[in-house]
């Protein structure tokens, strides 16, 4: 057991103050009733997936800026109904991407199910179905700097996808627990209150 030292206690109090703000678990006997720290928040976002969306947010302008200029190059070689498909593709592509790198971003940097969930149906429904139209339709003319461009940008994609499923697996597990760990904190005050009381 610590002796007691002759100091004055208002200078006692002031260092075991500063002491537990410094060293948050402070478990000697003179930090009387002290502070409830909590442990740290975990942090659940996926750095790999960060990785890719970082990588991809600078990919993005250069392959709209690929794939628009090859569009251009076979536009007047295509049958009007491909024109039509080649060009609506392109803009529900790059309108898609914008919004899901967005998504992505703010789903995995702040934690949210919600946006990353978004950016998951984007990727699954919207851009993989589309991706794949560009890359294996035979009468769209493939260019080989189209057919490159398309495969990264399919690389990053079908990544981008197993890493957000597994970050918001991780996400849901650990918000549920807080959900039920909340609920029952909160169901135990309750019920102690109600005992009280009868």
């Amino acid at each position: 057991m610590a002796a007691r030292t002759p100091l004055p206690p208002n200078l006692r109090r002031g260092l075991v103050v500063f002491s537990s703000s410094l060293f948050i678990n402070n478990k000697t006997w003179d930090s009387g009733t002290a502070h409830l720290y909590h442990p740290a928040h975990e942090v659940l976002a996926s750095l790999p997936l960060q990785m890719m969306l970082y990588f991809n947010v600078y990919y993005f302008p250069i392959w709209c800026l690929a794939e628009g200029m090859m569009l251009q190059l076979k536009y007047h070689l295509l049958p009007q109904h491909y024109q039509f498909l080649l060009v609506t593709a392109f803009l529900i592509l790059s309108l898609a991407e914008g919004s899901r790198l967005y998504l992505g971003y703010v789903g995995n940097l702040q934690e949210k199910v919600p946006e990353l969930a978004g950016f998951l149906l984007l990727s699954f429904l919207i851009q993989l179905p589309l991706l794949l139209f560009l890359l294996t339709d035979s009468h769209t003319i493939r260019l080989p700097l189209e057919v490159t461009m398309h495969s990264l940008l399919l690389t990053f994609l079908l990544a981008e996808i197993a890493a957000a499923f597994f970050a918001l697996k991780t996400m849901t597990k650990q918000l549920a627990a807080q959900f039920y760990l909340r609920r029952f904190e909160g169901g135990g005050r309750g019920q102690l209150g109600q005992a009280a009381q009868g």
